[in-house]
């Protein structure tokens, strides 16, 4: 199992690989520091760092032109897509329910004259009353 080293360690001579970065970096001499950035080093073998180079190289070529034509296709395509979000965003602004969320549906028919009696002052109310109306006499004092 490779150790792994920190951006910007000490270590000890050899070559470092980062899968972030997608870079192999040689270290000369014990006590030098890796590279800053983003990303975890992990030390590889001689061997595999001269078979690795090549890879990551060959990779890079096979993949660039496939990355311009994606770039491309995505700028060509991006305002018809956005023309169909919009249109799709205002149609379903406009066919959307008129239910909201933690009302309460099917439960059944509301009794004979619910709702309809009158209700009478609270305690709070009295006592908003008596609190104005003492407010109201020290003002006249």
């Amino acid at each position: 199992m490779a150790n792994k080293f920190k951006s910007g360690s000490a270590v000890k001579g050899g070559y470092y690989f980062n899968a972030i970065k997608w870079h192999v970096e040689p270290i000369a001499k014990d006590g030098d520091r890796l590279p800053e950035g983003k990303g975890e080093w992990m030390k590889v073998p001689t061997v595999v760092a001269l078979a690795l180079i090549p890879m990551l190289g060959l990779t890079f070529l096979m993949f660039l032109p496939l990355i311009g034509f994606v770039i491309f296709a995505r700028a060509l395509l991006s305002p018809i897509v956005n023309m169909f979000h919009r249109g799709a965003t205002e149609l379903a602004s406009t066919v959307s329910p008129g239910w909201q969320p933690g009302e309460a549906h099917f439960t059944g028919k509301p009794a004979e004259g619910a709702g309809t009696e009158e209700k009478g002052p609270t305690g709070a109310e009295a006592r908003l009353d008596a609190l104005e109306k003492e407010i109201g006499d020290k003002r006249k004092s």
